[in-house]
Protein backbone atom coordinates (compact mmCIF):
# COMPACT_ATOMS: atom_id res chain seq x y z
CA UNK A 1 0.00 0.00 0.00
CA UNK A 2 1.19 3.53 -0.67
CA UNK A 3 -0.17 7.03 -0.27
CA UNK A 4 -0.85 9.47 -3.05
CA UNK A 5 2.26 11.72 -3.02
CA UNK A 6 0.20 14.90 -2.62
CA UNK A 7 -1.51 13.35 0.39
CA UNK A 8 1.82 12.29 1.90
CA UNK A 9 3.21 15.80 1.37
CA UNK A 10 0.18 17.19 3.24
CA UNK A 11 1.19 15.25 6.36
CA UNK A 12 -0.91 12.10 6.11
CA UNK A 13 0.83 8.93 7.30
CA UNK A 14 0.29 5.22 6.60
CA UNK A 15 0.69 2.10 8.71
CA UNK A 16 0.13 -0.93 6.46
CA UNK A 17 -0.41 -4.40 7.95
CA UNK A 18 -0.88 -7.89 6.56
CA UNK A 19 -3.47 -8.94 9.15
CA UNK A 20 -5.40 -7.10 11.84
CA UNK A 21 -8.45 -7.93 13.88
CA UNK A 22 -10.00 -4.63 12.74
CA UNK A 23 -8.47 -1.51 11.21
CA UNK A 24 -10.95 0.63 13.17
CA UNK A 25 -10.09 -1.05 16.46
CA UNK A 26 -6.38 -0.64 15.71
CA UNK A 27 -6.87 3.06 14.94
CA UNK A 28 -8.76 3.77 18.17
CA UNK A 29 -6.25 1.79 20.22
CA UNK A 30 -3.47 3.83 18.62
CA UNK A 31 -5.33 7.05 19.39
CA UNK A 32 -5.70 6.10 23.05
CA UNK A 33 -2.04 5.12 23.35
CA UNK A 34 -0.86 8.31 21.65
CA UNK A 35 -3.48 10.56 23.29
CA UNK A 36 -5.01 11.22 19.91
CA UNK A 37 -1.84 12.08 17.97
CA UNK A 38 -0.45 11.90 15.37
CA UNK A 39 -3.19 12.53 12.85
CA UNK A 40 -4.22 12.12 10.07
CA UNK A 41 -3.16 8.48 9.91
CA UNK A 42 -4.24 5.70 7.54
CA UNK A 43 -4.22 2.12 8.80
CA UNK A 44 -4.69 -0.71 6.27
CA UNK A 45 -4.78 -4.50 6.39
CA UNK A 46 -4.73 -7.22 3.73
CA UNK A 47 -7.31 -9.07 5.79
CA UNK A 48 -9.25 -8.61 9.00
CA UNK A 49 -10.04 -11.40 11.45
CA UNK A 50 -12.73 -9.49 13.34
CA UNK A 51 -14.03 -6.81 10.98
CA UNK A 52 -17.14 -5.06 12.25
CA UNK A 53 -20.20 -3.80 10.49
CA UNK A 54 -23.21 -1.80 11.55
CA UNK A 55 -24.77 -2.60 14.92
CA UNK A 56 -21.90 -4.97 15.72
CA UNK A 57 -22.44 -7.14 12.64
CA UNK A 58 -19.54 -9.09 11.18
CA UNK A 59 -17.80 -7.69 8.09
CA UNK A 60 -16.43 -10.46 5.85
CA UNK A 61 -12.72 -9.63 5.40
CA UNK A 62 -10.78 -12.12 3.23
CA UNK A 63 -7.61 -11.12 1.35
CA UNK A 64 -8.30 -9.40 -1.96
CA UNK A 65 -10.56 -6.59 -0.75
CA UNK A 66 -9.67 -3.16 0.60
CA UNK A 67 -9.77 -2.59 4.37
CA UNK A 68 -8.64 0.85 5.48
CA UNK A 69 -9.26 3.29 8.31
CA UNK A 70 -8.43 6.97 8.45
CA UNK A 71 -7.79 8.25 11.98
CA UNK A 72 -8.52 11.94 12.52
CA UNK A 73 -8.27 14.10 15.61
CA UNK A 74 -10.95 16.75 16.12
CA UNK A 75 -12.06 16.75 12.45
CA UNK A 76 -15.14 18.82 13.32
CA UNK A 77 -17.36 19.83 16.22
CA UNK A 78 -18.95 16.63 17.63
CA UNK A 79 -22.39 17.52 16.26
CA UNK A 80 -20.97 17.61 12.72
CA UNK A 81 -18.84 14.47 12.94
CA UNK A 82 -21.59 12.07 11.71
CA UNK A 83 -21.60 13.93 8.39
CA UNK A 84 -18.22 12.36 7.65
CA UNK A 85 -20.27 9.44 6.37
CA UNK A 86 -21.30 11.51 3.33
CA UNK A 87 -17.78 12.87 2.83
CA UNK A 88 -16.35 9.35 2.86
CA UNK A 89 -18.97 7.88 0.53
CA UNK A 90 -18.13 10.56 -2.04
CA UNK A 91 -14.40 9.86 -1.65
CA UNK A 92 -14.93 6.13 -2.22
CA UNK A 93 -17.12 6.88 -5.25
CA UNK A 94 -14.39 9.19 -6.62
CA UNK A 95 -11.65 6.61 -6.03
CA UNK A 96 -13.51 3.81 -7.80
CA UNK A 97 -14.18 6.00 -10.83
CA UNK A 98 -10.56 7.14 -10.80
CA UNK A 99 -9.42 3.53 -11.09
CA UNK A 100 -12.23 2.30 -13.34
CA UNK A 101 -13.87 5.08 -15.42
CA UNK A 102 -16.05 2.38 -17.03
CA UNK A 103 -18.02 2.36 -13.75
CA UNK A 104 -19.36 5.85 -14.37
CA UNK A 105 -23.14 5.74 -14.27
CA UNK A 106 -23.14 2.32 -12.58
CA UNK A 107 -22.45 3.47 -9.04
CA UNK A 108 -24.88 5.00 -6.58
CA UNK A 109 -24.79 6.09 -2.95
CA UNK A 110 -27.29 4.77 -0.40
CA UNK A 111 -28.05 6.64 2.80
CA UNK A 112 -26.21 6.95 4.99
CA UNK A 113 -22.98 5.10 4.21
CA UNK A 114 -23.04 2.54 1.38
CA UNK A 115 -21.76 2.54 -2.20
CA UNK A 116 -23.85 0.42 -4.58
CA UNK A 117 -23.27 -1.06 -8.03
CA UNK A 118 -26.31 -2.19 -9.95
CA UNK A 119 -28.34 -1.99 -6.76
CA UNK A 120 -25.97 -4.27 -4.79
CA UNK A 121 -23.63 -3.20 -2.03
CA UNK A 122 -20.04 -2.70 -3.16
CA UNK A 123 -18.58 -0.77 -0.22
CA UNK A 124 -19.46 0.15 3.34
CA UNK A 125 -18.32 2.73 5.86
CA UNK A 126 -18.13 2.61 9.64
CA UNK A 127 -17.40 5.77 11.61
CA UNK A 128 -16.48 5.39 15.27
CA UNK A 129 -15.16 7.85 17.78
CA UNK A 130 -13.63 8.11 21.20
CA UNK A 131 -13.55 11.17 23.41
CA UNK A 132 -10.07 11.85 24.73
CA UNK A 133 -8.80 14.41 27.21
CA UNK A 134 -7.08 16.10 24.28
CA UNK A 135 -10.19 16.08 22.06
CA UNK A 136 -12.12 13.72 19.79
CA UNK A 137 -10.52 10.81 17.91
CA UNK A 138 -12.52 9.61 14.90
CA UNK A 139 -11.88 6.36 13.00
CA UNK A 140 -13.33 6.27 9.48
CA UNK A 141 -13.43 2.63 8.43
CA UNK A 142 -13.82 1.75 4.75
CA UNK A 143 -14.36 -1.67 3.21
CA UNK A 144 -14.54 -2.11 -0.57
CA UNK A 145 -15.31 -5.45 -2.21
CA UNK A 146 -12.63 -5.79 -4.89
CA UNK A 147 -12.49 -9.59 -5.32
CA UNK A 148 -15.06 -11.06 -2.92
CA UNK A 149 -18.43 -10.36 -1.37
CA UNK A 150 -20.67 -12.17 1.12
CA UNK A 151 -23.32 -14.46 -0.35
CA UNK A 152 -26.05 -14.27 2.26
CA UNK A 153 -26.91 -10.75 3.36
CA UNK A 154 -30.10 -8.81 4.07
CA UNK A 155 -29.13 -6.44 1.23
CA UNK A 156 -27.63 -7.79 -2.06
CA UNK A 157 -23.83 -7.49 -2.33
CA UNK A 158 -21.34 -7.56 -5.18
CA UNK A 159 -17.66 -6.93 -5.91
CA UNK A 160 -15.67 -5.21 -8.63
CA UNK A 161 -14.39 -8.47 -10.13
CA UNK A 162 -17.95 -9.79 -10.44
CA UNK A 163 -18.95 -6.78 -12.55
CA UNK A 164 -15.89 -7.19 -14.79
CA UNK A 165 -13.56 -4.62 -13.23
CA UNK A 166 -10.04 -5.59 -12.17
CA UNK A 167 -8.83 -3.14 -9.51
CA UNK A 168 -6.34 -4.17 -6.83
CA UNK A 169 -6.74 -3.02 -3.21
CA UNK A 170 -3.35 -1.27 -3.54
CA UNK A 171 -4.38 0.81 -6.55
CA UNK A 172 -7.76 1.59 -5.02
CA UNK A 173 -6.20 2.73 -1.75
CA UNK A 174 -3.74 4.96 -3.62
CA UNK A 175 -6.68 6.67 -5.32
CA UNK A 176 -8.72 6.77 -2.10
CA UNK A 177 -5.95 8.45 -0.10
CA UNK A 178 -6.05 11.32 -2.58
CA UNK A 179 -9.81 11.57 -3.02
CA UNK A 180 -10.42 11.47 0.73
CA UNK A 181 -8.07 14.38 1.34
CA UNK A 182 -9.77 16.40 -1.39
CA UNK A 183 -13.25 15.70 -0.05
CA UNK A 184 -12.17 16.63 3.49
CA UNK A 185 -10.83 19.91 2.12
CA UNK A 186 -14.21 20.51 0.46
CA UNK A 187 -16.00 19.68 3.72
CA UNK A 188 -13.87 22.14 5.74
CA UNK A 189 -14.65 20.65 9.14
CA UNK A 190 -18.38 20.80 8.49
CA UNK A 191 -18.58 24.32 7.08
CA UNK A 192 -18.75 22.95 3.52
CA UNK A 193 -21.46 20.38 4.18
CA UNK A 194 -23.98 22.00 1.82
CA UNK A 195 -21.62 21.36 -1.12
CA UNK A 196 -20.98 17.81 0.10
CA UNK A 197 -24.73 17.25 0.51
CA UNK A 198 -25.38 18.51 -3.02
CA UNK A 199 -22.70 16.24 -4.54
CA UNK A 200 -23.99 13.29 -2.50
CA UNK A 201 -27.59 13.83 -3.65
CA UNK A 202 -26.45 13.91 -7.29
CA UNK A 203 -25.16 10.34 -6.82
CA UNK A 204 -27.83 9.01 -4.46
CA UNK A 205 -30.42 6.30 -4.90
CA UNK A 206 -33.77 6.38 -3.12
CA UNK A 207 -34.22 10.11 -2.74
CA UNK A 208 -37.64 11.04 -4.11
CA UNK A 209 -38.86 7.42 -4.12
CA UNK A 210 -40.71 5.08 -1.81
CA UNK A 211 -38.63 3.23 0.74
CA UNK A 212 -38.76 0.98 3.77
CA UNK A 213 -36.75 2.13 6.77
CA UNK A 214 -35.78 -0.44 9.40
CA UNK A 215 -35.21 0.95 12.87
CA UNK A 216 -34.18 -1.01 15.99
CA UNK A 217 -37.78 -1.17 17.26
CA UNK A 218 -39.98 -0.75 14.16
CA UNK A 219 -40.23 -0.35 10.40
CA UNK A 220 -41.52 2.65 8.51
CA UNK A 221 -42.76 3.00 4.94
CA UNK A 222 -42.94 6.26 3.07
CA UNK A 223 -41.49 8.59 0.47
CA UNK A 224 -38.01 9.99 0.97
CA UNK A 225 -38.43 13.70 0.37
CA UNK A 226 -34.94 14.99 1.10
CA UNK A 227 -32.01 15.17 3.47
CA UNK A 228 -32.05 17.96 6.03
CA UNK A 229 -29.13 20.25 6.87
CA UNK A 230 -27.79 17.63 9.30
CA UNK A 231 -27.89 14.77 6.78
CA UNK A 232 -30.95 13.19 8.34
CA UNK A 233 -33.54 11.46 6.17
CA UNK A 234 -36.93 13.17 5.79
CA UNK A 235 -39.58 10.48 5.27
CA UNK A 236 -43.18 11.36 4.38
CA UNK A 237 -45.48 8.69 5.82
CA UNK A 238 -48.80 7.60 4.33
CA UNK A 239 -50.74 9.64 6.89
CA UNK A 240 -48.91 12.80 5.86
CA UNK A 241 -46.58 13.05 8.83
CA UNK A 242 -42.94 13.91 8.16
CA UNK A 243 -40.58 11.63 10.08
CA UNK A 244 -36.93 12.61 10.64
CA UNK A 245 -34.60 9.59 10.59
CA UNK A 246 -31.15 10.02 12.15
CA UNK A 247 -29.98 6.40 11.72
CA UNK A 248 -31.45 3.25 10.20
CA UNK A 249 -31.30 0.75 7.35
CA UNK A 250 -33.12 1.76 4.17
CA UNK A 251 -34.48 -0.37 1.35
CA UNK A 252 -35.61 1.69 -1.67
CA UNK A 253 -38.82 0.40 -3.24
CA UNK A 254 -39.38 2.63 -6.28
CA UNK A 255 -37.77 5.57 -8.05
CA UNK A 256 -35.19 7.85 -6.54
CA UNK A 257 -32.28 7.29 -8.89
CA UNK A 258 -29.17 9.47 -8.91
CA UNK A 259 -30.19 12.95 -9.14
CA UNK A 260 -25.06 6.64 14.60
CA UNK A 261 -22.29 8.25 15.75
CA UNK A 262 -20.39 6.81 18.77
CA UNK A 263 -22.08 5.03 21.68
CA UNK A 264 -25.48 6.66 21.32
CA UNK A 265 -26.44 5.76 17.75
CA UNK A 266 -23.48 5.60 15.44
CA UNK A 267 -23.14 5.93 11.78
CA UNK A 268 -21.27 3.38 11.04
CA UNK A 269 -15.72 -0.77 8.92
CA UNK A 270 -19.04 -2.11 7.72
CA UNK A 271 -21.92 -3.94 6.29
CA UNK A 272 -25.59 -3.85 7.05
Amino acid sequence: MRLDPVTAAAGYRLLAHETLASTNAQALTFALAQRGAPSPLWITAREQTAGRGRRGGKWMSPPGNLYATLLLKDPAPPKDAPKLSFVTALAVHDAILGCAPVMRGKLALKWPNDVLCGGAKLAGILIEGHRLDAGLAVAIGIGVNCKHHPAQTSYPATDLAEVGVDVSPDDLFFALSGSMMRRLEQWRGGDGFLAIRSDWLDRAIGVGGEMRVRLPDRELFGRCEALDEYGQLLLRLADGRLETIAAGAIFPVTGGGPRRFFEDGSYPDGAE
